[in-house]
């Protein structure tokens, strides 16, 4: 063989191993990139999940302190203090 036809073939092998090598190390990439995604999710579900139970119980502790406390819905009793007389009247 020929110098030169060693040399396209070196230079062919070379840069055959390099795509190569370059795909590969962009699937891990994307494939990291990917993961991150699933992870975030998992995260959000999470938090989620945990303000969903936190509601809830604040709903329930709601409805065990309006069983527990008189509480009125009128429109007119917008300050409390209004409501209690004071000892001089």
């Amino acid at each position: 063989m020929s110098r030169a036809s060693k040399i396209t073939l070196a230079a062919t092998g070379l840069g055959t191993a390099g795509i190569v090598y370059f795909v590969h190390w962009s699937q891990e990439q994307e494939r990291a990139a990917m993961h991150k995604g699933v992870e975030r999710d998992m995260e959000k579900q999470r938090v989620r999940q945990e303000r969903q139970a936190d509601f809830e119980m604040q709903k329930a502790l709601e409805q065990q302190y309006l069983q527990i406390q008189n509480v009125s819905k009128n429109a007119g009793d917008s300050n409390p203090a209004d409501n209690n007389p004071s000892p001089g009247t």
